[in-house]
């Protein structure tokens, strides 16, 4: 017999009712909750022989399979939070039984109650700002040495193009901070993220800003609109969203000792 733990999604206030009867997850397995102390857990069951932990350690170096993990994960938090204010839950969560989630609920009910609390009416908005490539900051470069010959007339241009280089960053640094703080002044809380690298991005620009805003429902129109405002040609924004509040509501669910989740 398969020995099966239990995926957990995302946590909501007792409110928030049952999740669409169609609402599939990891592997096409349903979707169902458990509900204890006030709150809803969303859950699926999955096999440990494919989420335990000795095969996980070895799922987590297979790119594809983290991706149909992360579509299949983002999936279902997102169909609940179109519905109800949502607590995502990190990627790759797994407990043994449905009872380590009730206890869960139980043991961090104050922290998911306020984590829910601060999301209630507002949704995450992404915001990336790209510019050339042209404009990231060169090497360091060694002084000259010598005298006027080729060399040193060679190496005295080679610095004037990196201070011209230099130069082009710093404006675009400035210009990626001043659209961050603009969009911060609006939102209810933002975060900078690790600028994605190209392969991530599937962009040849260099990514200058990778932001993340929590914004008021009734607040989106003013942001965007700030968003529009700061537009120029040097750097593109690239505006996504709304999403769950995935950067505004990690809590750490690791405990020690043998409740443990299985998966890190």
């Amino acid at each position: 017999m398969t020995e099966v733990g239990t995926y957990v999604y995302a946590i909501t206030r007792e409110a928030g009712g049952s999740p669409p009867a169609d609402l599939t997850g990891v592997g096409g397995a349903p979707v169902r909750t458990v509900e204890h102390a006030g709150l809803v857990a969303y859950v699926s069951t999955v096999p440990l022989e494919e989420f335990g932990e000795e095969p996980l350690r070895r799922s987590l170096e297979d790119l594809d399979w983290i991706g149909a993990t992360a579509r299949a994960h983002h999936h279902v938090v997102e169909s609940v939070a179109e519905t109800v204010p949502t607590a995502p839950v990190r990627l790759v969560t797994v407990y043994s039984s449905e009872e380590q989630v009730s206890d869960l609920l139980a043991r961090r009910h104050d922290d998911f109650v306020a984590v829910l609390s601060r999301v209630v009416g507002r949704r995450e908005w992404g915001v990336k700002a790209y510019a050339a490539r042209e404009t990231a900051p060169p090497p360091a470069e060694e002084e000259p040495t010598g005298g006027d010959g080729p060399g040193t007339a060679y190496l005295k241009r080679r610095q004037a193009s990196l201070h011209s280089r230099e130069d082009a960053w710093r404006h675009t640094a400035a210009q990626a901070e001043r659209v961050h703080t603009t969009l911060a002044d609006v939102a209810v809380a933002s975060l900078r993220q690790r600028p994605q690298d190209p392969e991530l991005s599937g962009r040849t620009e260099s990514m200058v800003l990778n932001g993340a805003y929590l914004v008021d429902d009734d607040r989106v129109g003013e942001f965007t609109a700030a968003l529009d405002a700061l537009r120029e040609r040097e750097i593109d924004l690239e505006l996504t969203g709304p999403w769950a509040p995935y950067s505004f509501t990690a809590l750490d669910l690791d405990t020690a000792g043998p409740e443990a989740p299985d998966a890190p």
